[in-house]
């Protein structure tokens, strides 16, 4: 067995996921940061994007019956 072989890798493990990048406005980023200071587990960006999107997703899909 090498030394390769028995490292970990790095970074999220793998998943059913794609890369998204985004670009946006500082003052967007800005509140996007002071949100993220009031959750008590202090997400990542990306954590907050994915927790917003996923709660934006979640309301408007009932309204997705036609």
């Amino acid at each position: 067995m090498s030394i390769g072989d028995i490292m970990k890798s790095r970074g999220r493990p793998k998943a059913d996921t794609q890369p998204l990048m985004v670009r946006m406005p500082t003052a967007l980023i800005e509140a996007l940061d002071d949100a993220r200071r009031q959750e008590e587990d202090l997400p990542t960006r990306p954590e907050l994007v994915r927790r917003i999107v996923e709660e934006w997703v979640s309301r408007r899909a009932p309204d997705q019956t036609a």
